[in-house]
């Protein structure tokens, strides 16, 4: 199962998980499992991304620590862990191929509403809308790691400094990566030969979090925002497309 094949699509998904945590176009971690389900399962490679997840978590947090809002972070978590239920208890009934297609929507979606609405529903976040997409995110993010484009439904309109923005994103996320190592452990998602080949990969979790930073400290808040809406539409895209086909 693990050939070469593999480690040429899991080498840079790590990394653009990476760079993603280390606060540089967050939305590009979406492209990390699937493109390592270009050789595997992607219920398989979330197991095996999730250990590593916790370690970028860990590190990341140094670089942003205290420096979220944690009145939003106390929003995120309740429904989030209710997301992460319902991903449990559905686990068995989505073929793969309907994962990648219901993450991909969701990421085209919140493109679309950002184009066309000035002031309209989804511009304006409020508590029930943090609440319900906070939910979603729990859900996605239980699929295949990919919490971040339904959370931005609720934390990009904001409209936060870009530091405090991946703060609260980075220790949401922690949080909701932690929570989650309890059904993936039930459900057989962290099998010992899984957790041998995060090892394998886990040196390149730094490396990525290093240039991710990086990148954040040299990078405009505009063109920040800018990568996010671009990097979304590449990973919705390319999601939908390989549901379909």
């Amino acid at each position: 199962m693990f050939d070469l094949y593999f480690y040429i699509t899991a080498i840079p998904a790590v990394i653009l998980f990476g760079l993603s945590k280390g606060g540089f176009a967050g939305p590009i971690a979406i492209l990390a499992v699937p493109l390592m389900s270009m050789a595997i399962s992607p219920i398989i490679a979330a197991g095996i991304m999730l250990p590593i997840l916790i370690v970028m978590d860990v590190t990341a947090l140094f670089f942003y620590w205290k420096k979220w809002k944690i009145e939003i972070v106390k929003i995120i978590i309740p429904p989030s862990i209710i997301g992460i239920l319902i991903g449990s208890i559905t686990f068995s009934y989505i073929s793969d191929n309907g994962v990648r297609i219901i993450i991909g929507s969701i990421a085209i979606l919140f493109i679309l509403f950002t184009i066309i609405q000035k002031e309209g529903f989804f511009k304006k976040p409020t508590k029930n809308k943090g609440i319900f997409w906070s939910t979603v995110a729990g859900y996605t993010s239980f699929l295949i790691h990919a919490g971040g484009p339904p959370l931005n439904f609720y934390l990009l309109p904001q409209k936060l400094d870009k530091t405090i923005y991946v703060a609260t994103f980075t220790l949401a996320f922690a949080i909701i990566n932690a929570v989650k190592l309890i059904p993936y452990y039930y459900l057989g998602q962290l099998q010992l030969e899984y957790m041998m080949i995060s090892l394998i990969l886990l040196p390149l979790a730094p490396i990525g979090i290093i240039v991710g930073y990086y990148l954040h400290k040299k990078i405009s808040e505009k063109i920040f925002y800018n990568l996010i809406y671009f990097f979304l539409a590449i990973g919705g895209i390319k999601l939908i497309y390989d549901g379909i086909f």
